[in-house]
């Protein structure tokens, strides 16, 4: 603290809290629990939902304390405070999979009153841009004048050095643990898209860390055996993943009614396709070359 108050500092605080397994007191009563509707109303479900909830009011009074020791330590006036998650929220279409849930991050920007604010920050006020998590850096980059290498794909989105907004964002998701999925998407302010690469890989591929953790990991197929799951539900134990998706994220927020089929859609589904083929290109995606098989007998031809 001493060093801090005499000299700029960049400090990075990881927590925990919202990861599994789930270790919160006990706040969010399962009953009031709202569900989106791609999972079942199970109490099985609503209790790993209230215990994840559980853990955000946990992770809010962490940072809260944060926030305190700042004020204490006479640096809450020239410190600026981000809070982003590094990945979507710890259910099963959550994080690992390339929907809204799985890559939409919080992201909260605290600029210290005593200082300036950059031009494009308004204290207040939600900014509707699309943002990727690699523009953080750019960010603070620009912010500090320093200039970004070219290389860099993030782009700066405050400050006198700030980029155009993006009209694109893009995810990707590879291997995860002992499963291997190729998923690339990309969304603009109304649409998404999403490419499977590996669609003959399904979405409930067997994954141990998942069956241990995700309650509803092995209580979907028996549900679905059951009849008790919608068809939105149900398309989660489907053998196969939809060669590509489409998402009309303003009257489908939560990404059910897959459009890419839909003939009114076309137009729009092949400009997204489009856009994002130049992405893979442009950022010399790696995922274009199939991961090596081991193989211990050269004889024996890989054929994936």
């Amino acid at each position: 603290t001493d060093l801090a108050a005499t000299r700029p500092f960049f400090a990075q605080l990881n927590f925990w809290e919202t990861h599994r397994a789930f270790k919160a007191p006990t706040v969010v009563d399962p009953a009031a629990v709202e569900l989106p509707p791609y999972y079942p109303d199970h109490p099985v479900v609503r209790a790993d939902y209230a215990k994840y909830l559980d853990c955000v009011v946990e992770l809010d009074r962490k940072v809260g304390l944060v926030l305190a020791q700042l004020e204490a330590d006479g640096l809450a006036g020239n410190t600026v405070v981000i809070f982003m998650g590094d990945n979507g929220e710890a259910h099963i279409r959550g994080k690992q999979f390339c929907y809204e849930e799985g890559l939409h991050v919080p992201l909260i920007i605290r600029w210290p009153k005593t200082i300036s604010p950059p031009a494009g920050f308004v204290a207040g006020k939600a900014d509707d841009q699309l943002l990727s998590a690699i523009d953080l850096s750019a960010t603070f980059l620009s912010l500090a004048g320093i200039a970004r290498p070219e290389k860099m794909q993030g782009r700066s989105f405050l400050g006198e050095g700030r980029a155009p907004e993006r009209e694109y964002i893009f995810g990707a998701r590879d291997r995860c643990d002992e499963t291997a999925m190729r998923i690339r998407t990309v969304r603009d302010r109304r649409y998404r898209y999403i490419r499977n690469f590996t669609p003959e890989v399904p979405f409930l591929a067997p994954n141990e860390y998942k069956s241990k953790q995700y309650p509803l990991w092995d209580l979907l197929p028996k549900l679905k055996a059951g009849n008790q799951l919608t068809a939105a539900q149900a398309s989660l134990c489907a053998p196969r993943m939809a060669e590509e998706e489409l998402y009309d994220l303003e009257k489908d927020p939560h990404e059910i009614q897959n459009l890419a089929e839909v003939a009114e859609h076309a137009t729009t589904l092949k400009r997204m396709r489009g856009v994002l083929d130049k992405w893979i290109e442009a950022t010399n995606d790696c995922g274009r070359v199939p991961e090596a098989r081991a193989n211990p007998d050269p004889k024996v031809k890989d054929e994936r």
